[in-house]
């Protein structure tokens, strides 16, 4: 579809509720299995943010707001009500910005190991630095079971360009400031729908204790610990991560 003068690909399916779902810096997830089973009771909406999985991104696209104000105008072309609204990692920090700008086509708001602010101190590392660390090292700290990590070694060439690509697309949103807002906690109290954290016990990007901080910035919120999962539980652990969206959500 054409938005704000660019294609984005958005994948739509299942019935019932919409349920946007807003991917984080590892590229597009709907067609995982999770995906599916959330599709039983939901109609999924999950566009792929530009600069992901080969598309372009625009010139004047620098800033996670970019995305969020990209998101209001799909909520509007689609005329969508009711919204779940679901974000994962970097897609939860612009859930969390959408939510805060605007909550009128919303009903929920879902975030899944969740970047977007700093919970501790100036000098503190609350937040992982994907950009500086070796791949083996992401690995263990992304995933309860780091042998279901992506293989570099075994990807074909066009693969490995997607590959580089996110993660290019994903510094251009998130560099700098890294991976936050400073202004965004001081915005949490806009958020007034049902609030729900999601979160691997094992991720070491943003550990459960920053997901707790973070849950208890916003009024209201509540959360799930799924154990034997990293930063996607929804990857690691797709049923009890589904069942915990549906005893929220469904």
């Amino acid at each position: 579809m054409m938005l704000q003068g660019q294609e984005i690909d958005v994948v739509r399916k299942g019935s019932g509720q919409p349920l946007l779902l807003l991917h984080g810096g590892g590229g597009p997830i709907a067609g995982l299995p999770f995906a599916d089973r959330l599709a039983e009771k939901f109609e999924i909406i999950a566009p792929t943010h530009p600069g992901f999985a080969g598309s372009r991104i625009p010139d004047h696209f620098n800033r996670i707001d970019d995305l969020v104000f990209l998101y209001l105008d799909l909520l509007d072309e689609f005329d969508l009500k009711d919204v779940v609204l679901m974000g994962f990692s970097m897609g939860g920090w612009t859930a969390t910005e959408l939510a805060v700008a605007n909550a009128s086509r919303l009903s929920k708001l879902i975030l899944v190991d969740s970047v977007g602010v700093k919970t501790g101190g100036r000098e503190d590392r609350d937040i992982a630095d994907v950009f500086a660390l070796p791949g083996e090292t992401l690995a263990k700290i992304m995933f309860h079971d780091p042998s279901l990590a992506p293989n570099l070694h075994d990807m074909p060439d066009e693969q490995l360009q997607i590959v580089a690509a996110n993660r290019m697309a994903l510094g251009v949103y998130t560099w700098d400031p890294y991976m936050h807002n400073p202004k965004l906690p001081h915005r949490l109290h806009r958020i007034k729908i049902p609030t729900h954290f999601i979160w691997g016990a094992s991720d070491g990007l943003v550990t459960v204790d920053y997901g707790r901080k973070f849950c208890k910035l916003i009024d209201g919120a509540s959360m799930t610990v799924i154990e034997e999962a990293g930063h996607s539980p929804q990857m690691e652990q797709p049923d009890a991560f589904v069942d915990a969206v549906f005893k929220f959500a469904g």
